[in-house]
């Protein structure tokens, strides 16, 4: 039997490798979205490991890889930042979110003056999620001031061009001309240096339950996530 000549063989391993398929193009990776909270969204009030049937997370999941974090100092620079009733902030950390956001960071941030989401935990206890917006001078320093609710209960408001269920929202006075309140007073939009926040000042909106139900809340939020992207 006559042997193959080399460059025979040659010819026919460069024809099979152009007829292979080009491996498929790797997926676009998500933005990435830095969430710091104290609501029971990502973890169980108990922290155990049991992480609780959230379509708060589930509908940002859906846009981002979301990263949870305890301090602003944890943030990169130009990131994306959803602060959902955070807890009190040291004065050092509050400095470094300032700074942040005027060196081009992007912050959606839900201060609620007047919090009633359901809780197993007695007032006080230290895993429970604050009852108000711990406002030390951030939102003076931006040109707003924060005020509670003048009655409390459920009521109709528009977050983000949605109109949501909110409970006992609060209210945004401008004082500067950083920022710029919506209709309602819910919501404030600030161009803050080279960076951008919006506040508001209702975070219940997003306790829509296991069910998922009123899509709204959820679509307010990424709707508002996405114009800080843009």
């Amino acid at each position: 039997m006559r042997r193959r000549r080399p460059w025979l063989l040659a010819l026919a391993m460069l024809a099979s490798c152009r007829q292979a398929p080009a491996p498929a193009a790797p997926e676009k990776s998500k933005p990435e979205l830095f969430l710091l909270t104290a609501l029971p969204i990502a973890w169980n009030e108990d922290f155990s490991f049991e992480q609780p049937d959230s379509p708060v997370m589930a509908a940002l999941e859906q846009d981002y890889r979301v990263t949870l974090i305890d301090l602003p100092s944890q943030l990169p620079t130009g990131a994306l930042l959803m602060a959902a009733q955070p807890r009190a902030l040291p004065a050092e950390e509050l400095v470094r979110l300032d700074q942040w956001v005027r060196d081009g960071g992007r912050l959606l941030l839900l201060a609620d003056p007047l919090l009633e989401w359901p809780s197993k935990l007695p007032i006080g206890d230290k895993r429970r999620a604050p009852l108000a917006f711990a406002d030390t001078g951030l939102l003076q320093h931006w040109g707003m001031r924060l005020d509670a609710p003048e009655q409390r209960g459920p009521m109709e408001d528009r977050i983000g061009g949605e109109k949501v269920q909110t409970v006992s929202p609060g209210s945004l006075i401008a004082e500067g001309t950083s920022c710029r309140i919506g209709p309602g007073g819910i919501e404030a939009h600030c161009a803050i240096d080279r960076g951008r926040a919006v506040i508001i000042a209702d975070a219940d909106f997003l306790n829509v339950g296991p069910d998922g139900r009123d899509s709204r809340s959820l679509a307010a939020v990424r709707s508002q996530l996405a114009a800080l992207t843009r």
